[in-house]
């Protein structure tokens, strides 16, 4: 028998991934995850009384610690073209942050 451990990471794309690609392209939600503000997932997240604090805890600081986690979860039921649209987007903000910086 083959035992597949889930992560946390799985029962959030689980959770999120259908609605947020259901939306349709939205560049407001990547600029936000993107700058690091996460708070409507994390309260989604603690709401659902799925996960317990640590586990809530760790997702966060790894959300915090890369922010892309938390997009890479939201398109795990997208098709190949929203999840180029949206990675397109999300390099677009990496330049333009890169960009801010070395001005």
């Amino acid at each position: 028998m083959n035992v597949v451990q889930l992560t946390t990471g799985d029962f959030v794309a689980a959770m999120f991934s259908l609605d947020f690609v259901d939306g349709g392209f939205r560049r407001e939600a990547v600029e936000r995850i993107h700058r690091g503000a996460i708070d409507e997932w994390v309260t989604a997240l603690t709401g659902s009384g799925l996960f317990s604090n640590r586990a809530v805890a760790n997702v966060v600081r790894a959300w915090r610690g890369d922010p892309r986690l938390l997009l890479d979860s939201l398109l795990t039921e997208a098709g190949p073209a929203t999840v180029e649209q949206y990675r397109a987007a999300w390099s677009e903000l990496d330049a333009a942050s890169s960009y801010a910086v070395a001005a």
